[in-house]
C-alpha cells in the first residue's frame, strides 16, 4: 500500500502531476474507459484519506463505474485503525453534476437503470454506516446525485463560490433518490422548493438551511477541511465509531426509543479501553493515550 501526502503534495502539484507521479504504482486508481484517465484518486496519510472524483470533463458525473469505483475507494481497508476521517473532493470546477444523464436513455435498459440507482443509494449508505467520519470538500457546483452525496455525508464544507440544486425534474427526471438524503439535510420547505424548481441555492444558503457545516473563502477551503480531519484524529476511533453509528440509528427513531438506545450507547462507551482511558486522563489532568480498539476496559471485565 503506497501513502502519499493530501495536502503538501497537493498545493504544489495538480492532480494530473500526481498521476504522473503514480505512473506504474497503479493502486489507488479506476480508470475511466473514455479518456483512460482514472475516475476517482485516493490518497492517504497520517490517519487522513483523500478521494477525489477525477473526471472533471464529464463534470465528474455519478456513472454506474464512478459509483463503483467511489465505494471501492471508500471501503478499502476500512477496518484499518489507523484509517479515522475520510475526504470526498473534487478536480474541475464542478463537484458532481450527479447521475450520466447518458447512462439513464432507453437503450440501456431498466435493469441497468435499476443497478445505478441501486448502487448509488449503496453508496450513500455505506457512507453513513462506515466506522468513520466523511467529509465532503466542496469547491463549486453539486447538482442531483452530487448534491445527494454532499447531503449523505457526515459534515461537508464548502467554498463560497459553491452552488448546489436537484433540477431533475427540469429534465423530466424528479430527483426522488436525492430527495432522500436532501430532505433528511435540510427542512421540508426548503427541500421541495428545490425539487420543485430546480432552482440552485448559494453556499450561505446550503449553510443557513443545514446542508453543508461550513462555508469558507476558496483559498481557505484545504485549510479548513485538513483542520477539522486533524482534530477528528486527535479523538478514539472506537469512541467515534460508536457515536456515528448510535447517531444514525437514533435518528429514526421515536424520542423515547432514542433515549433508550442513547443511554445504552453510553454505557457501552464506558465500558470501552478508551472510554476509561478518557475519562481516568481528564480527573488525572493528563492527556489520553487512546488504544483506538473496541475492547472493554479491565474494570468492567472484572465488575462483570
Amino acid at each position: 500500500m503506497y501513502r502519499l501526502s493530501c495536502y503538501t503534495a497537493w498545493r504544489a502539484r495538480s492532480v494530473k502531476g500526481t498521476l504522473g507521479a503514480l505512473a506504474g504504482i497503479g493502486r489507488g486508481l479506476t480508470s475511466s474507459p473514455e479518456r483512460g484517465q482514472p475516475l476517482t484518486v485516493r490518497l492517504q496519510e497520517h490517519g487522513v484519506r483523500r478521494v477525489i472524483l477525477n473526471n472533471p470533463h464529464q463534470r465528474n458525473a455519478l456513472s454506474l463505474s464512478m459509483l463503483q469505483s467511489l465505494e471501492k475507494d471508500i471501503l478499502h481497508e476500512i477496518d484499518d485503525t489507523d484509517l479515522r476521517v475520510i475526504i470526498i473532493s473534487a478536480e474541475g470546477p464542478v463537484f458532481s453534476s450527479g447521475h450520466n444523464l447518458k447512462e439513464l436513455t432507453a437503450k440501456y435498459g431498466k435493469d441497468y437503470h435499476a443497478e445505478v440507482f441501486n448502487s448509488c443509494a449503496k453508496l450513500m449508505k455505506i457512507i453513513q454506516t462506515i466506522p468513520v467520519p466523511v467529509i465532503a470538500e466542496v469547491n463549486g457546483l453539486a447538482t442531483a446525485a452530487g448534491c445527494q452525496l454532499v447531503a449523505s455525508c457526515d459534515i461537508a464544507v464548502a467554498s463560497e463560490k459553491s452552488r448546489f440544486a436537484t433540477p431533475g425534474v427540469n429534465v423530466g427526471l424528479f430527483c426522488s433518490t436525492p430527495a432522500v438524503a436532501l430532505g433528511r439535510a435540510v427542512p421540508r420547505k426548503v427541500a421541495l422548493e428545490m425539487l420543485f424548481t430546480g432552482e440552485p441555492i448559494s453556499a450561505h444558503d446550503a449553510l443557513l438551511h443545514g446542508l453543508v457545516s461550513k462555508v469558507v473563502p476558496e483559498e481557505s477551503l484545504m485549510k479548513e477541511t485538513k483542520r477539522i480531519a486533524q482534530r477528528i484524529c486527535q479523538t478514539s476511533h472506537s469512541v467515534v465509531a460508536l457515536g456515528k453509528a448510535t447517531f444514525y440509528r437514533q435518528m429514526a427513531q421515536s424520542l423515547n426509543d432514542a433515549y433508550r438506545l442513547t443511554s445504552h450507547a453510553m454505557v457501552e462507551n464506558l465500558a470501552l479501553k478508551d472510554g476509561q482511558e478518557g475519562i481516568n486522563a481528564f480527573v488525572q489532568k493528563r492527556k489520553p493515550v487512546w488504544t483506538n480498539i473496541k475492547g472493554i476496559s479491565k474494570d468492567d471485565k472484572e465488575d462483570k
